[in-house]
């Protein structure tokens, strides 16, 4: 998403429009919030006019103390740089002079429910969710013991139908078919479902059923941490794959790396089940268990000793 209105803001944050109503339909495109202090003295060499504008307990009493023609000269700025709106904590009373500007400017001043600290951080984790740059890729997305793990491969591989018997097994559904991929920082992709696809998967000979009534509210989860990509693909008996776990494979989204594993499906194999070990031994490794890494060393060890056991 580009840009959110603030109109959306207002809503989805549960913020009181004290003044500027026309201001509603205005754009905002950055994920960071501007507090302003050093602006309250005329300096606005860094003011960043396209950032939610928070005022808190600190900032207003720094500004009841200052000389009142100045403070209308520097708010004045603050409304000419347009920000999208000036959200007020709490336990702030807001100045006339703000409610004045925000119908002269059509620039809305809120109201938040929250002290300046909780405001500031549920603004800035929502304003990252709704506007961090997202890829979409074709898949089915599961939490597994804690491990959120994608299955990809092509269409008609069976991905809906292992998913579904995860399910089944107690595991969690994030999204089905497609899903939708966030950075919020290096290291930290977050997937979720599009809203309408939410809670609901694709079966082919069934058709749509929505998982939170078949199994219960257990059985879904809005959103988690890709940690994990499993390759579901057809058997190839021209390809060599890996039997111990020692080659290392990695896909990369935006700047994060992650594991991904292929699983080659055969007539017989129980895939939910081979997918499900990929998970918990992703867990593992993360823990310091690499049962592949132990297993030859030991061989190693055997070897050196010419196959005799240690005592």
């Amino acid at each position: 998403m580009e840009y959110i209105t603030v109109r959306k803001i207002v809503q989805e944050n549960k913020l009181k429009l004290v003044a500027g109503k026309n201001g509603l339909m205005r754009h905002c495109t950055e994920d960071m919030i501007a507090r302003p202090g050093l602006e309250f003295t005329g300096f606005f060499d860094y003011f960043d006019h396209n950032r939610v504008v928070l005022v808190g307990s600190k900032e207003a009493k720094f500004l009841n103390q200052q000389d009142p023609e100045k403070i209308e000269k520097y708010v004045r700025k603050i409304f000419e740089l347009g920000p999208p709106c000036i959200v007020f904590s709490k336990n702030v009373t807001i100045p006339e002079i703000f409610i004045r500007f925000a119908d002269e400017f059509g620039i809305c001043v809120l109201k938040s429910n929250l002290r300046t600290t909780p405001t500031s951080s549920k603004l800035f984790n929502y304003l990252q969710d709704r506007l961090a740059e997202t890829i979409s890729v074709h898949g089915t997305f599961l939490d597994i013991n804690g491990i959120g793990t994608m299955i990809i491969g092509k269409s008609g591989i069976g991905k809906s139908e292992t998913s579904l018997d995860l399910i089944k097994r107690g595991h969690q559904l994030i999204a089905d078919d497609l899903v939708e991929i966030m950075e919020k920082e290096p290291g930290n992709l977050i997937g979720t479902a599009p809203d309408i696809l939410k809670r609901y998967m694709e079966i082919r000979g069934i058709g749509i059923v929505d998982v939170v009534m078949m199994f219960g509210a257990g059985a879904y989860r809005p959103r988690k941490n890709l940690s994990l990509v499993v390759e579901l693909e057809s058997w190839n008996e021209d390809k060599s794959y890996d039997r111990l776990g020692l080659e290392e494979q990695k896909i990369k989204y935006f700047n994060t790396e992650i594991t991904k594993i292929t699983i080659p499906v055969l007539p017989g194999r129980t895939v939910s089940l081979l997918v499900e070990s990929a998970a918990m031994n992703e867990k593992l490794k993360r823990l310091g268990h690499f049962a592949a890494m132990e297993f030859v060393s030991k061989v190693d060890q055997k070897a050196k000793s010419g196959g005799k056991d240690d005592d």
